[in-house]
């Protein structure tokens, strides 16, 4: 029996065979034959074993998704916690100061290498390995990538820790004429550097247990860090002289702590890395290939944000600030849906690419996008009417004043209008990533900065920090749309039947969602005069609602948790 038109197709039986005529692929992307080509490799390496079974099939992803979501939940909220509680310690001073310009370059490396180019290079490629030339070849990728990038890093670190003094004065120059604030910045740096080492190898690890399906353990990971960042901003405060270095050292322990958290989920997949260097290794040579272009998209995210940062400088007095309370409720849902979808996503649609299912392929991507739009589009509707209940009942504290909270709001409901192309992104990059084409994307990233700084000039004049989030959610949206239209020229991507009945379902659960949180949440000067305990349980009791209606509505049209059941590939 076929599926509702404005359902997601349900998927066929897993098939014991694997294999199928292998399709041309798109222009600039790589075939699992022609990717499995590499410089040094012999045809003995590049045919694929007969012995070679199949993977089975993978776990619920909309469990794994839900898995993932739980987890970055419980990491957002620790980070909240993690930054009160050091600004109740330190406040804001000399002290901070440094910890955060120490910790803000490993923490950028980190993003550019780690979470960013490294795993958009190394999973695709440790999929089809699995996929087509089974563990045993696979494992010895994984010592060999493993092995590599421990070396590499040792040397970065290294240089890192004995050129801090260097770092400082390029990152950090006005540091320069307080010499103590200066000293104090490069002794923390030289603590926190090594994080980036530490990090590099949970990003590995994390890849690896994403492609067993192993969701839970990486997802998790992250808190760990957290927790060693407020147990050293409270407990081990004492101990140290000054009590700032607690937090470098705090870092460095978070570091360790990540790693040997999934050092034990490793040996029970069986890939555990052990020393292997070898330069020649055709797989090594393509992640290395690919992560020139991967981390120069992930660096274009950063550069957008600095410049960002440069236009609010020259606007009223708040806006930085104004744009970063914003940006922060902005990241519980792009956390939750963006990071969690692309992350569940990308593994399974490398095995599909490797095994030519390019039937599989587009439903899998298929799913994915109805999924973002059905949780992405009430989110950002939220944002945007509860702005004010948002921002005055986290926010509206001591010296966070009535107009803070305005000015806040008008940029959460300008960042909210690009929310869902945000996600969408998420969902959409991995489509290219796993098919070993990375460059794509990143051509689209620069056009979007290009548009997105125009944006930002034409709209800051009038919109002043407002604006500003304006421009990067429009510009998040072209970026969505033409990833998208990339995908279909491609041939890469094909609709399912019932997007049409989908989205009138969709659009009518929000209008009634919308009606609903707008009368319940009442005038905006309540959510600025009651106690914070009662703006708390106003916020919950508002929320609570919006849930309800919604889901209720969808499931009043038709839609049940059935129709978005899918296994991993």
């Amino acid at each position: 029996m076929n599926a509702p038109p404005d359902r997601p197709e349900p998927e066929p039986p897993a098939s014991d065979d694997a294999s199928g005529a292998r399709p041309d692929p798109a222009p600039g992307d790589a075939g699992p034959a022609q990717a499995a080509k590499g410089e040094g490799s012999s045809p003995k390496a590049q045919a694929p074993s007969p012995k070679v079974q199949a993977p089975p099939k993978g776990r619920n992803l909309l469990g794994a998704l839900a898995t993932v979501s739980g987890m970055t939940l419980i990491s957002r909220i620790l980070g909240f916690v993690r930054d009160s509680v050091i600004a109740r310690a330190f406040g804001a001073g000399i002290a901070t100061d440094a910890f955060f310009v120490a910790f803000r370059l490993p923490n950028l490396l980190r993003r550019l290498t780690a979470e960013g180019a490294f795993s958009q290079a190394f999973v695709p490629i440790l999929a089809e390995y699995r996929t087509r030339r089974g563990d045993a070849e696979t494992h010895q990728l994984v010592n060999r990538a493993a092995t590599l990038l421990t070396l590499a890093l040792f040397v970065i670190t290294a240089a890192g820790i004995l050129a801090s003094p260097y770092i400082i004065y390029v990152t950090a120059p006005g540091f320069s004429a307080d010499q103590g604030k200066f000293d104090l910045t490069v002794a923390m740096l030289r603590v926190t550097f090594p994080y980036i080492l530490f990090v590099s190898l949970v990003s590995l690890a994390g890849g690896v247990l994403n492609t067993w399906s192993r969701f839970s353990i990486p997802a998790f990971t992250p808190t760990l860090l957290n927790v060693a960042m407020i147990v050293g901003a409270t407990v081990a405060l004492p101990y140290f002289h000054p009590p700032v270095m607690a937090l470098a050292w705090a870092v460095f322990a978070g570091g360790i702590l990540q790693l040997a958290f999934q050092v034990p989920a490793l040996a029970r997949i069986g890939m555990l890395p052990r020393p292997d260097l070898m330069l020649s290794d055709p797989g090594v040579r393509r992640i290395l290939k690919l992560m020139g272009p991967a981390a120069l998209g992930v660096s274009i995210s950063q550069v957008s944000l600095i410049i960002n940062t440069i236009f609010a400088s020259f606007l009223d007095t708040g806006s930085v600030s104004w744009l970063y309370y914003a940006d922060r409720l902005m990241e519980f849902p792009t956390g939750l849906l963006g990071v969690g979808l692309g992350t569940i996503l990308l593994p399974s649609l490398a095995r599909y690419h490797s095994q030519s299912d390019t039937e599989e392929y587009s439903k899998l991507l298929d799913w994915g996008l109805r999924l973002t739009l059905m949780l992405s589009l009430p989110s950002a509707l939220a944002l945007a009417i509860l702005a004010v209940p948002l921002i005055g009942t986290l926010f509206h504290y001591g010296n966070f004043s009535d107009l803070d909270v305005w000015m806040t709001r008008q940029a959460l409901m300008a960042y909210a209008v690009g929310l869902a192309g945000l996600i969408l992104v998420k969902v959409l990059a991995p489509g290219f990533y796993a098919r070993q084409n990375i460059r794509t994307p990143v051509r689209i990233a620069i056009m979007t900065l290009l548009l997105t700084q125009g944006l930002n000039a034409v709209f800051v004049g009038w919109l002043k920090h407002a604006g500003l989030a304006l421009a990067i959610g429009l510009g998040a949206c072209l970026n969505a749309l033409l990833l998208y239209r990339k995908l279909r020229q491609a041939g890469i991507y094909h609709p399912q039947p019932g997007w049409l009945r989908f989205t009138l379902k969709i659009v009518a659960a929000l209008a009634v969602m919308g009606l609903a949180l707008y009368f319940a949440m009442g005038p905006a000067s309540w959510w600025l005069t009651a106690s914070a305990l009662h703006r708390v349980a106003g916020l919950c009791g508002v929320v609570l609602l919006g849930l309800v209606v919604y889901f209720a509505m969808l499931w009043a049209l038709g839609f049940r948790p059935a129709d978005f059941h899918r296994r991993a590939a």
